[in-house]
C-alpha cells in the first residue's frame, strides 16, 4: 500500500514527520487534511487502526475546543468525532498509515516503527537528532 500522511504543512512535528518518512525512502500521499478533511466514516476507521480514543485525538491547543466546550469529560465519542469532521483544525496531526499500522505521530520519531526501510538517524527542523535502534 501507498503511505499516508495527514498533514499539515505549518505543523513542525508534521514536517518533520514527512522528512523522516522520505528520507526513508517513502512517497507518501499526502492528505492536508484541514483542506481534504477525512468523512466520519473514515476518522472512525482511523481512529480503530490507532487503537485510540477520539479524546486522544482531539487537539487541545485551538481556540475552538474551548469555544465548543471539548474537555467537558461528560461529552461522547461521537460528539467529539462530529466536533473534529465540523472543524478538521481538532484533528490532531499528524496521522500516518502504512502497511504495519497506524499512529498520531507526536512526537515525529514516533513514525520509525511504521516504516519497512527507516532511517537509522534523522536530523529534526530544529537540530535535534534522533536515533532509530531497529529490531
Amino acid at each position: 500500500m501507498t503511505p499516508i500522511i495527514f498533514h499539515n504543512p505549518k505543523c513542525g512535528t508534521s514536517r518533520n514527520t514527512l522528512a523522516i518518512m522520505q528520507a526513508s525512502g517513502e512517497t507518501p500521499e499526502v492528505v492536508e487534511y484541514l483542506k481534504t478533511p477525512p468523512s466520519r466514516e473514515y476518522l472512525v476507521e482511523l481512529l480503530g487502526l490507532m487503537n485510540i480514543t477520539p479524546r486522544e485525538l482531539v487537539r487541545s491547543k485551538e481556540n475552538v475546543h474551548a469555544e465548543l466546550g471539548l474537555d467537558n469529560p461528560t461529552l461522547s465519542d461521537g460528539q467529539l468525532i462530529d466536533a473534529m469532521i465540523t472543524h478538521p483544525i481538532l484533528i490532531n496531526r499528524p496521522i500516518v498509515v502504512t502497511n504495519r499500522g497506524a499512529a498520531l505521530c507526536r512526537p515525529s520519531e514516533r513514525v520509525f516503527e511504521l516504516l519497512e526501510n527507516a532511517v537509522s538517524s534523522f536530523t529534526k527542523e530544529d537540530g535535534e537528532i534522533v536515533k532509530h535502534v531497529k529490531g
